[in-house]
């Protein structure tokens, strides 16, 4: 089960080192909790521990909880999927999460965002084209990352478009990724192994 030897993969950080501070441990390894929590994901959705998952195996009480808001938003949210992975790139971007970032971009070009939308979003640049409801999110999203908050306007857009129940959801999307993608960032965790999309490079200083 121990996958910290995995070839291609994007490593995770721009500094000096990059290398993965908290690998899954060998099965052998493990503490009861632990095997037990791996089990609970490799028989959920998800089917493999990876991504925050290898370090959340640190505390496996937290990995179940983790888990299981992480699969009410994906498998259970109201959001289009388009809208989803679009919100999953954005906050990927903002933290320089390569794992999220890998995984998510491709889904949402799948799911219908343009991906002349998604490489101007890697580049750093605000996304172009989109469509209305995409600004929407892309904005509302960013203002939340950057200002831990959104304006009177941003919120008033954000139901007009989406509804209050949506706009909760997009709030509570965001804020389980970033917490993930951080999770991630101090682990060192790299990207998934083989992935064909490219990782992301630094904000310009």
């Amino acid at each position: 089960m121990n996958h910290s030897t995995q070839t291609h993969t994007t490593p995770q950080g721009f500094g000096p080192s990059t290398t993965p501070r908290l690998p899954i441990p060998e099965r052998d390894a493990m503490t009861t909790a632990q095997r037990a929590a791996a089990d609970a994901i490799l028989n959920g959705p998800r089917k493999a521990i990876f991504g925050p998952f290898v370090p959340l195996l640190q505390t496996p009480a937290l990995m179940e909880r983790i888990g299981k808001t992480g699969e009410a938003l994906r498998f259970e949210g109201t959001l289009p999927d388009r809208l989803r992975e679009l919100a999953i790139c954005t906050v990927a971007r903002e933290t320089g999460n390569q794992f999220k970032w890998q995984t998510h971009a491709p889904l949402a070009i799948k799911a219908g965002v343009a991906a002349q939308a998604i490489e101007s979003l890697a580049a750093g640049r605000r996304p172009q084209p989109l469509l209305p409801d995409e600004e929407c999110a892309v904005d509302f999203v960013t203002e939340l990352m950057r200002r831990h908050g959104v304006s009177d306007a941003s919120y008033e857009a954000s139901v007009a478009c989406f509804g209050t129940p949506q706009t909760v959801e997009l709030t509570a999307l965001a804020g389980y990724f970033a917490m993930v993608c951080w999770i991630m960032n101090v682990a060192r965790t790299p990207g998934p192994a083989g992935s064909a999309t490219p990782g992301l490079t630094a904000f310009p200083a």
